[in-house]
């Protein structure tokens, strides 16, 4: 490993990240001689990479798709990543590879951070059943939230993972969403609906509690329809852009050892560059 202390962002294709503009921020910030670099590696190479990582002087990674489900099976992952199921920042302690999934702090800090008033003793839907999803519904259940209601077109992947839960976590179909958006404090979707280039998420947030928050993970484009159309309501919202920050800090802390924050300049610096891309 080299004396600089350096780590990386491993996916397939890996150019898009954005996580370098976060790293290098807070490494210039908090005056740390350190870097933060992409390597772009493809399925068959992951393992031999991965292998050698310390040999290539990384002190650790994120992982992006397609890599999350085989770094979670290369490490010793903690509770949350067996959870969710997939890891998304690798470390090292002890001359051993450790792993965890800081996509759950990201979207609970996220929410905590942009919608204050929210409230963990209430009902909740969540849209989709992907990874994205068990980070999501593993964050809630740690919070307290009580019931979530899972909605996900292949009710059988759905299942799957409210499994673990037991009551706590009903599967619903897209057919009962507007039967449960009265009842729900809290909507999360975390597919790709609404993402440039998807079809629009055809969600009715008329049919929301005046006190319920709206929470979407897609960040391209920065404002989407679903949260447009929360905020004109007065609702409470919470964006993509806001986790993908949040879920950087605890990477950056077992890295490179100070806790860094999630500022306005940061954010104001991600967003211009989202615009110009």
């Amino acid at each position: 490993m080299s004396e600089t202390p350096t780590a990386c962002l491993i996916g397939w294709p890996a150019a898009h990240s954005r996580s370098p503009i976060i790293h290098k921020y807070w490494l210039k910030e908090l005056g740390i001689a350190g870097d933060y670099r992409i390597e772009a590696v493809e399925p068959v190479a992951f393992p031999d990479f991965i292998a050698s990582l310390a040999a290539r002087g990384y002190c650790g990674a994120n992982v992006t798709i397609p890599h999350k489900e085989k770094a979670l099976a290369l490490s010793l992952p903690d509770a949350r990543a067996r959870a969710v199921g997939a890891a998304n920042t690798l470390y090292f302690r002890d001359d051993k590879l450790h792993s965890t999934n800081t996509d759950v702090e990201g979207f609970i800090g996220n929410l905590d951070a942009s919608a204050q008033r929210w409230r963990a003793d209430d009902e909740a839907v969540v849209l989709g059943a992907g990874g994205s999803a068990r980070a999501v519904v593993f964050g809630l259940i740690e919070r307290g939230v009580p019931r979530i209601h899972l909605v996900n077109r292949s009710r059988e992947r759905a299942q799957v993972l409210a499994q673990p839960y037991g009551e706590r976590v009903s599967v619903a179909s897209w057919d009962d969403v507007e039967s449960l958006l009265p009842k729900a404090g809290l909507v999360v979707n975390t597919t790709s609906l609404g993402m440039k280039g998807q079809p629009p998420l055809p969600l009715d947030v008329a049919l929301l509690r005046a006190d319920a928050t709206v929470a979407d993970l897609v960040y391209v484009p920065l404002r989407t329809e679903l949260l447009t159309a929360a905020a004109g309501r007065g609702l409470q919202t919470a964006d993509g852009l806001g986790m993908l920050l949040h879920q950087a800090v605890r990477g950056f802390e077992l890295w490179f050892g100070r806790r860094p924050q999630v500022s306005p300049a940061l954010r104001a610096l991600v967003e211009a560059d989202l615009t110009v891309k």
